[in-house]
């Protein structure tokens, strides 16, 4: 634990000094801090450049991702040369070019039941910028059994949220405001549903600030509190969250023992598949092209997408162009479909099934998955 700022820091930080709740002594809780950020997308690249700009010691970052053109939208951390490398080695460039006085973790994998309170245990506040139920779930949990500060944040389209889920510290957890997993295709993604480029830049500072409030020990913290805020009308709203006696994880009578669960381990992806529809794995896939396949591989992304990453020998057939391509198709023939990560290929498959294609299966996890294989493979 550092006991001083040098003279590169104290000018580095002489907005901070001039602020009497946060002077040197603040400055110096800061420096000692330690957080978690999960995922460096959307969320994650605001909160993280914030956080290392106000000279927040240890910054720990979570992803298993390599930068994708259609990232770049939104995701300020990344630039066009990083397209196709590891976000976590674009992130940590960046965040040490902003602030060279602190120190950037790097933990290049999925955030898992199997290896969430390893990463989490020698930080002092999580922060979640991840994209998909189960992951958000899995944070709340972890923190939660770690007894840390949760900083939530969510967005759609024109409207997001942020607040911060601590019971330890008398508040709600996430399982009070969503008690169970939200049935498979009732919640779009930002895949399918599209987010405008700049609400992340909004909601992701929001969870920099409440993550430096903590720190920082100032102002109110908004346990029990969920910050609305809906782009499309400039309004701000506030809807108050009660900590549920009946939670399964924080309630009277707990049920849930642990971060493996129902809701941690389900599926990451955004692909609806409904249960008679067939699917096979990254891992599969690539067992299969290995050896004498004789089928069809279909991608049913955009070809920008395809241009920037994909998998040899596939065939580009757009999602909005299948339909005209159906009777060019073999139904004697096996039939591979797979996009990003999962949703638009679940209604490519389900369409090719309504149209009388019986061996046709859906590539669960998408490109997604099947870089990340690549990449700690």
């Amino acid at each position: 634990m550092s006991d001083g700022l040098s003279p590169a820091e104290l000018l580095r930080y002489s907005r901070h000094l001039l602020i009497p709740a946060v002077g040197e002594a603040g400055q110096l809780r800061l420096k000692n801090a330690s957080v978690l950020l999960i995922g460096t997308g959307a969320l994650g690249s605001p909160a993280a450049l914030y956080l290392a700009a106000a000279g927040v010691g240890r910054l720990g970052l979570v992803d298993a991702d390599v930068v994708d053109a259609s990232n770049l939208q939104r995701q300020i951390l990344h630039g066009e040369s990083w397209i196709g490398k590891p976000k976590l080695e674009s992130a940590a460039a960046r965040l040490r070019e902003v602030n060279p006085h602190i120190t950037v973790e790097l933990h290049p994998v999925r955030f898992t039941p199997d290896n969430a309170a390893e990463i989490a245990s020698s930080y002092d506040i999580l922060v979640d910028g991840s994209d998909n139920f189960p992951t958000r779930f899995l944070t709340n949990d972890t923190a939660f059994f770690q007894k840390k500060p949760l900083v939530y944040g969510a967005i759609h389209r024109f409207e997001g949220q942020a607040g911060v889920f601590a019971p330890h510290l008398g508040g709600p957890c996430y399982r009070c405001l969503l008690p169970n997993m939200p049935p498979p295709g009732s919640v779009p993604s930002c895949h399918e549903a599209g987010v405008l480029g700049v609400l992340p830049g909004i909601i992701g500072s929001l969870q920099a600030m409440e993550t430096l409030k903590l720190i920082l020990g100032i102002g109110t913290v908004p346990l029990g509190k969920l910050t609305c805020y809906d782009g499309l009308n400039s309004a701000f709203r506030t809807l108050k969250l009660n900590r549920d006696p009946k939670c399964r994880l924080c309630g009277d009578s707990p049920e849930i023992t642990g971060v493996s669960n129902a809701e941690t381990t389900a599926s990451a992806s955004c692909a609806f598949t409904p249960e008679h529809m067939e699917s096979i794995t990254t891992s599969e896939l690539r067992t299969q092209l290995q050896g004498p396949f004789d089928g069809l591989l279909i991608d049913v992304r955009e070809p920008d997408e395809y241009a920037v990453a994909h998998i040899e020998g596939s065939r580009l057939i757009p999602l909005k162009t299948l339909p005209e391509q159906l009777d060019s198709l073999p139904k004697d023939r096996e039939i591979l479909v797979h996009c990003k990560a999962g949703g638009r290929s679940a209604k490519a498959v389900q369409m090719l099934l309504d149209h009388g294609f019986t061996r046709v299966k859906n590539v669960t996890g998408g490109m997604d998955a099947w870089l990340a294989e690549n990449q700690l493979g």
